[in-house]
C-alpha cells in the first residue's frame, strides 16, 4: 500500500514537472534585458524566448514579435524549441505508460509486466529532465558567458529570465518523479519475487502416532 502511494505521489511530480516544460516552453522570458550601467534607467525591458522576443514599455504596454525565420535563429534556440517540444511529447507519453501499469489500475494484471511498464514511465521522465535540462544550462551559459564579457556592448547583456527556473523547477519534478516511481516499482517486483515454500503436511501412522520423519 505504501509503494502504490509513491508511486502515485512520483506520477503527480512528473505531471507537475511535465506541465512546467510546457510552460518553460511558451514562456517569453528565457532572457531579460540586464539593468547595469548606462541601462539603470530604461523605458522599456526586452524579453527574449523560443517562439518569440517582447518589448515591454514602462507603462505596462507590452507587444510581441513572433520570430520570422526558422534557419536565421541561433542554434540554442533551434535546439531548446526541438528539446522541448520533444519533452512535450515525451511526457505525455510517460503518463499514459505509468497509468497503465500503475498499481492502482487494472489495465495489466499485477506480475512483472506490469512492473516492468511502470519501471519504463519512471525511465522516460527521467529521460524527459535529462533532455530538458541541455537547452536550459545552454541558455544559462550563454547568458553568463556575455554578461561578463567586456567585448559585448551594454545593450546587448541580458539576464537569464524566469522561464530559465520555471524550466529548471520542473526538471527537478521530472527526475525526483521518475526515480520515485521507479524505485517503488523495483521495491515492489523485489518483494513478490521471493518463492513461497509449503511443507508437507504431516500423515499419521497406522497407530495413530505422526512418523517421526516428519520432525527431522
Amino acid at each position: 500500500m505504501t509503494s502504490a502511494a509513491l508511486e502515485i505521489l512520483g506520477l503527480g511530480l512528473g505531471i507537475l514537472g511535465w506541465v512546467g516544460v510546457i510552460l518553460a516552453c511558451g514562456l517569453p522570458m528565457w532572457q531579460v534585458s540586464a539593468f547595469i550601467e548606462a541601462n539603470i534607467v530604461v523605458a522599456q525591458t526586452i524579453w527574449e524566448g523560443l517562439w518569440m522576443n517582447c518589448v515591454v514599455q514602462s507603462t505596462g504596454q507590452m507587444q510581441c514579435k513572433v520570430y520570422d525565420s526558422i534557419l536565421a535563429l541561433p542554434p540554442e534556440v533551434q535546439a531548446g524549441r526541438a528539446l522541448t517540444v520533444l519533452v512535450a511529447l515525451l511526457g505525455l507519453v510517460a503518463l499514459m505508460v505509468t497509468v497503465v501499469g500503475a498499481q492502482c489500475t487494472n489495465c495489466i494484471r499485477p506480475g512483472k509486466v506490469k512492473s516492468r511498464i511502470v519501471i519504463a514511465g519512471g525511465a522516460i521522465y527521467i529521460l524527459c529532465g535529462v533532455l530538458v535540462l541541455v537547452p536550459l544550462c545552454w541558455f544559462a551559459n550563454i547568458v553568463i558567458r556575455d554578461f561578463y564579457d567586456p567585448t559585448v556592448p551594454t545593450s546587448k547583456k541580458r539576464e537569464m529570465g524566469a522561464a530559465l527556473y520555471i524550466g529548471w523547477a520542473a526538471t527537478a519534478l521530472l527526475l525526483f518523479g521518475g526515480c520515485l516511481i521507479c524505485c517503488c516499482s523495483c521495491s515492489q517486483r523485489d518483494e513478490t519475487s521471493f518463492p513461497v515454500k509449503y511443507s508437507a503436511p504431516r500423515r499419521p501412522t497406522s497407530n495413530g502416532e505422526y512418523d517421526k520423519k516428519n520432525y527431522v
